[in-house]
């Protein structure tokens, strides 16, 4: 128990390192803001005019897929940050100090929480601005943020490994594209299911990217006239799916993030 209290008192220095970072290299903090931004207006005008949902406002359709989208790439900051602390030298002066081994990880993912807090605040008065409403109650709308944030954190620990097994922050950014497009394009994020050929459909149906962002509509009241006639566990359930897929994220990566942060930590 000591243990534990111990690497979260460690983590809250971290987490407050990591966050005078943020107010200290402004540039962080800068792009974090634009980039949600571009996002919901590119797609929201460039796939609104290309895509017709009849009975339905594409834009409310579209807003919950960004959020998912830009929450998952905004848990690349862990494996950059974890990089570029290796890179530079950092972590060899935390294993100087008389901190817990798991620390650096937890006040990393931690920290970045807030950086997906603030792109969603963005999102969301810039998806309003478009025409993005929420038709549920305050509890409801909160609950879907939540899901937003921690689907988020339990990725960002898939970032902190990739973190530390690549030599560099660009190859952070490089490796994890490979895979954060495919999964936040091959699924409901911008189409319906019914849009995507067979396999591709059966991959988007399991895909957590879908049901975090299916589960969201929901949350948000936006699913109304596109309600998917995909009988696939996960979109009948979306948001016990994305919950149970975030345990198993956190279940395999937090014991391999702070293996691999030892063993990286005692070169």
């Amino acid at each position: 128990m000591t243990a534990v209290v111990d690497a979260l008192s460690d983590g809250g220095v971290i987490v407050k390192r990591n966050l005078i970072k943020i107010i200290r290299v402004p540039d962080i903090l800068v792009f974090t803001l634009i980039s949600p931004i571009m996002f919901v207006l590119l797609f929201a005008f460039v796939f609104g005019s290309a895509i017709d949902l009849k009975g339905t406002n594409y834009r409310e359709f579209l807003i919950a897929g960004i959020f998912a989208q830009t929450v998952i790439f905004g848990s690349t900051f862990t494996g950059a940050g974890i990089a570029e602390d290796m890179q530079k030298g950092i972590i060899d002066r935390f294993r100087s100090l008389p901190m817990s081994r798991s620390a650096v990880l937890i006040g990393r993912t931690a920290s970045d929480i807030a950086l997906n807090l603030i792109s969603l605040v963005v999102m969301a008065l810039t998806g309003l601005a478009v025409g993005w409403r929420i038709h549920t109650s305050v509890w409801e709308a909160l609950a879907g943020f939540l899901l937003l944030l921690w689907f988020a954190y339990t990725f960002s620990w898939v970032m902190a490994y990739v973190g530390l097994i690549v030599p560099a922050p660009e190859v952070v950014n490089n490796a994890s594209f490979i895979v954060i497009f495919p999964m936040t394009f091959i699924a409901n994020t911008f189409v319906p299911l019914e849009n995507l050929p067979g396999p591709l459909k059966v991959f988007a149906e399991w895909n957590p990217v879908s049901s975090l962002t299916q589960a969201s509509r929901e949350l948000f009241g936006n699913s109304a006239g596109v309600q998917s006639v995909s009988g696939a566990w996960p979109i009948q359930h979306p948001v016990v799916y994305t919950l149970l897929c975030g345990l198993a994220l956190l279940a395999v990566f937090v014991p391999l993030s702070i293996r691999q942060y030892k063993k990286a930590s005692s070169r």
